[in-house]
């Protein structure tokens, strides 16, 4: 007789590997390790893979993964390519450097994988334009991260601007602080 674990089946709070979606993340920097942590808290997501062409980064990123999940069988990849053209992945999320988004998001899409990019997706309409396209032409769900657009506080300046409670806006600066 065989016999199936409980989970699974789904069962005893756990959830079917068939109603998981399976993460690879491609860049394991600050904001790549900070969304792979968001991704790991959720129970029906499973990370499964990382990228990332700086070995220490890479190396921490799956150690990471394996310690959440108490196992060793995280790949890391330093080429992305190997990453996007899994089968068993269902979905990408896209951390690297920035000049990167784009052709990382594009080769995930075209691989069948939906894709979740961080700011900014591209460096200018044409590249931004040919993620549409092919998100478009293979089906697949492409999400920009806007994170502050959505903060309530950002929403209220934003009203408050155009409500003209400050009055006309001439000029703005801005200073990195990183």
């Amino acid at each position: 007789p065989w016999i199936v674990s409980a989970s699974a089946l789904g069962k005893d709070g756990a959830v079917a590997p068939s109603n998981r979606v399976t993460i690879g993340c491609i860049g394991m920097g600050g904001m790549g390790r900070y969304d792979m942590s968001a991704l790991l808290g959720l129970p029906d997501v499973q990370v499964v893979a990382v990228c990332d062409p700086k070995r220490p980064a890479r190396e921490a990123g799956q150690q990471q993964v394996d310690g959440h999940y108490g196992k060793s069988d995280c790949k890391a990849y330093n080429d992305f390519r190997e990453l996007v053209s899994r089968n068993d992945i269902d979905a990408v999320s896209i951390a690297s450097t920035d000049h990167w988004h784009a052709l990382h998001a594009l080769a995930a899409v075209r691989s069948g994988k939906d894709v979740y990019v961080e700011k900014p997706m591209t460096h200018n309409i044409f590249e931004g334009r040919k993620v549409v396209e092919a998100a478009a032409k293979y089906g697949r769900i492409v999400q920009h991260g806007t994170q502050l657009r959505s903060n309530p506080g950002f929403q209220e300046g934003i009203n408050e601007l155009k409500n003209g409670i400050i009055g006309d806006v001439y000029m703005a600066r801005c200073v990195c602080y990183k």
